[in-house]
């Protein structure tokens, strides 16, 4: 089954320290690996950013609501025991802890206020909807965000690179390529991709910047596949160069056919499509501009461990 929302985590992590002894946050995780009988793929899933694991992740806000509403304390680093409070609500063998369910408890009210007020402001009594979604947490939500608007600004780069002007496409990827670290300097990749036309550029660059190996580069402006015979043509070029390695960059897509050729082939060739060459013009700042920034920060225990 996939990993369950934060919220259904509150229950079985409740169920998983109900004997009132200590318990270390590791110990909770694989006694709920196995009650909710998730498997290793589900607990590889990765947040959006890759930083943390999905399961982990809604593990740790699940004890954090819990703890904020009065029902588990941490004693200590890395261990979290259950309290009176969390005692009588499994007596009361509830179906589900969910945030409405938290909504009995002034602590988690006054958890809210402290989350959505601004300083000097007041709420108005914390009767405000939770805007968390159910099955998010709040680092969740942000991730997903991001990745929304990030794909956004992709779809709109590509719009523009297809408007563009063969030269001005030229230009892009040579910006690109040597700001990932190709070609020298950008005097010298500008010189060794040139000549534009046919709605693509071909060319050769330095793979680093003493030279010690070619790259041929091909790059089409293109809106329909490309297939196998493209690619096919472009690998019967390295050998022309003497060249052993080959980018082949489009706007549009690659076939499936294509991707198995290079698979299968000795030269080593980089298909990058239309959605990745957006992707890398966004990661090297290529034709973007920063709108703002925003730091996620956390507890550094290690600082607190002397005290």
């Amino acid at each position: 089954m996939p990993v369950p929302g934060f919220q259904s985590m509150m229950l079985p992590v409740l169920k998983c320290i109900s004997d009132g002894k200590e318990h270390a946050r590791k110990d909770i995780r694989q006694n709920l690996t196995d009650m909710l009988r998730l498997t290793e793929d589900d607990l590889a899933e990765l947040l959006p950013s890759g930083t943390e694991t999905t399961f982990v992740n809604r593990v740790g806000w699940a004890m954090t609501y819990l703890k904020k509403s009065g029902l588990l304390i941490t004693p200590q680093r890395g261990v979290v025991q259950i309290t009176s409070r969390g005692k009588e609500v499994l007596l009361k063998k509830p179906e589900k802890i969910d945030m409405k369910f938290l909504e009995q408890f002034k602590e988690y009210h006054e958890f809210k206020a402290l989350r959505h007020d601004k300083p000097g402001e007041r709420s108005g009594g914390g009767d405000e909807p939770e805007p968390t979604p159910s099955e998010y947490t709040p680092g969740e939500i942000l991730e997903r965000s991001y990745q929304e608007i990030r794909s956004q600004l992709a779809d709109e780069i590509l719009e523009k690179v297809m408007e563009c002007s063969p030269k001005f496409f030229e230009k892009l990827v040579v910006d690109l390529l040597v700001a990932m670290g190709y070609g020298g300097s950008r005097e010298d990749a500008g010189q060794a991709v040139g000549k534009s036309g046919d709605d693509g550029i071909d060319g050769m660059i330095k793979e680093d910047r003493l030279g010690l190996d070619v790259v041929n580069i091909q790059a089409k402006r293109w809106q329909n596949t490309v297939g196998r015979p493209d690619i096919q043509a472009f690998v019967g070029s390295l050998a022309g160069n003497r060249a052993k390695k080959g980018v082949f960059i489009t706007t549009s897509k690659f076939s499936a056919d294509a991707y198995d050729y290079v698979r299968r082939i000795e030269q080593k060739v980089v298909l990058i499509d239309g959605r990745q060459l957006a992707d890398y013009l966004i990661d090297y700042d290529i034709g973007v501009s920063k709108e703002a920034e925003y730091v996620v920060k956390k507890i550094d225990f290690d600082y607190f461990e002397g005290n």
